[in-house]
């Protein structure tokens, strides 16, 4: 006997349906405008079709993309792009999903390089080059390089670039341990992992690559590594910033002030939570 088909649903029945605590609308929207091929930008034009019947495919596949949010994967990875910085980043389970948050992080590195002319940016575990890529689209004049340990991370990242057009230099390698680092750098920027290895908050980012998110018992191991190597890396006068956890800025910027790092602050991200940590290498 064969099985009658699903029932219809309009696009207002698709996503009633969906919504669930771990669901909200917002995102169950998102997820409707990717199954219909739009932009995420036309949420309006699902309130003025929201009558419309859904083809089958794109139902299925709307269905497809809610259960998988429900069990907690990212929605960039569903939809295989992110919105960071103003540019439209393609990424997937290769790569940290971008947070907004970062973009703190962007914003300071900009504003260290005002006044500096043609300047070096180094951006150290780049992942989908989101932070690179925002300041080399935000300073073309920048020589803005970006390493990473992963071999397939530096894979989004140059397809990023190319896609984008933003001139980046990649480099493989652990932290300074790449080829890229035969100079100093005006600006060196890292969002490393930062997360405690036994902290509870894993759990709900299995989709994510546990290498870019936990770092030792207190999350704070590559920091040291990053902040005791930078030294020999940066210009007198030039910037080493960090993004941390909301619990490690005193922590951050003590490790900063033994390096020998001056001028030592902490920026705060849209939420008031302590986001980056960062120091000037002294003149």
């Amino acid at each position: 006997m064969i099985s009658p088909p699903p029932p219809a649903k309009t696009i207002a029945q698709a996503l009633s349906d969906a919504l669930s605590p771990k669901l909200p609308r917002l995102e169950a929207q998102l997820l409707m405008l990717n199954a219909l091929g739009k932009s995420t930008q036309q949420r309006s034009w699902l309130i003025s079709h929201d009558t419309d019947v859904l083809d089958a495919t794109v139902l299925a596949r709307f269905e497809d993309f809610c259960q998988r949010r429900k069990l907690d994967e990212p929605i960039a990875y569903i939809t295989g792009n992110k919105e960071f910085f103003g540019l439209n980043l393609q990424v997937d389970a290769r790569v940290l999903d971008p947070r907004d948050d970062t973009e703190t992080l962007v914003d300071w590195a900009l504003a260290c390089l005002e006044g500096t002319q043609a300047p070096s940016v180094l951006d150290l575990g780049t992942g989908s080059g989101a932070v690179a890529l925002a300041i080399a689209s935000s300073r073309p004049d920048a020589l803005v390089h970006a390493s990473d340990a992963s071999t397939d991370a530096l894979a989004v990242a140059a397809q990023n670039a190319a896609r984008l057009g933003l001139k980046l230099t990649l480099g493989q390698g652990n932290w300074f341990a790449n080829t890229l680092l035969a100079q100093r750098y005006d600006l060196i920027v890292s969002n490393p992992p930062y997360v405690a290895a036994d902290d509870p908050h894993l759990a709900a980012l299995t989709h994510e690559p546990l290498q870019a998110l936990a770092s030792g018992a207190d999350g704070l191991d590559d920091i040291r590594l990053i902040i005791a190597g930078a030294p020999a890396h940066i210009q007198a006068g030039g910037w080493l910033l960090l993004e941390h956890g909301y619990d490690q800025a005193a922590a951050v910027c003590d490790l900063l002030r033994k390096a020998g790092f001056t001028n030592i602050a902490t920026h705060r991200d849209l939420a008031g939570v302590d986001r980056c940590s960062g120091g000037q290498m002294a003149q």
